[in-house]
């Protein structure tokens, strides 16, 4: 995807506050970054860490997950996954 998205981002703006929204948003940007540019594996982490702040369900990440894959192709899991694996120091470029 390009820099401006075509799809919308999975949100639950019902029961987030505007902070949490944003730790959302960015995190699925980053993944995004992953994908198109590559991105600090520490960074990602972190962005990760505050978003199961947001979303501690494994059960709505998954729906979540499932819904960003849907709308933009690019996997929540398989990018936290490939993280995991890296040191921190690393880029990551699926």
């Amino acid at each position: 995807m390009s820099e401006e998205n075509a799809y919308n981002y999975p949100l639950d703006t019902e029961h987030w506050s505007t902070d949490e929204i944003i730790d959302v948003v960015n995190f699925y940007k980053l993944v995004e970054q992953a994908y198109e540019k590559g991105v600090k594996q520490y960074d990602l982490m972190q962005a990760y860490t505050k978003f199961k702040q947001v979303v501690p369900s494994k059960s709505e990440e998954k729906k979540l997950g499932s819904q960003f894959e849907k709308e933009s192709g690019y996997s929540l899991y398989q990018i936290v996954k490939e993280a995991r694996n890296t040191d921190s120091n690393e880029v990551i470029k699926v």
